[in-house]
């Protein structure tokens, strides 16, 4: 929203925020802990197959293939078939593609404002 806007009507009883609050709707659809990782791992390295992605994000195998599940299911991610070798190949849509902005402004966030909730020693980055 930008200053021109109007503010949004504030939810109350008889509304549901999902249905009035952008970012609401935004994070029900993409927002959990481990939908979050595998977008911002298909986001930093690319199109990967299964056990890449198991990987680069640790989720458990029946985790990720829930996720997985999910994250097709919403237009986030896709799922690529190869004969030889026989492998599964995943990576983000154009609309999982949109929310390289939102993991950026997320990251500048993170780095300036949780940095005192690391484990001592343990750097930013």
């Amino acid at each position: 929203m930008n200053c021109n806007d109007t503010l949004p009507p504030k939810p109350g009883r008889d509304n549901d925020v999902f249905e009035i609050c952008p970012v609401a709707r935004a994070f029900e659809i993409a927002g959990s802990k481990w939908r979050l990782t595998v977008l911002r791992c298909l986001h930093l390295w690319g199109e990967q197959r299964f056990s890449e992605l198991q990987e680069t994000s640790t989720a458990d195998s029946a985790t990720l293939s829930r996720v997985l599940g999910e994250l097709e299911e919403r237009n986030l991610v896709s799922r690529r078939l190869e004969d030889r070798p026989i492998a599964t190949y995943y990576s983000l849509t154009e609309r999982g593609e949109a929310l390289a902005g939102v993991f950026d402004a997320f990251e500048e966030w993170a780095l300036e404002w949780t940095v005192a909730d690391l484990p001592e020693g343990q750097s930013p980055k």
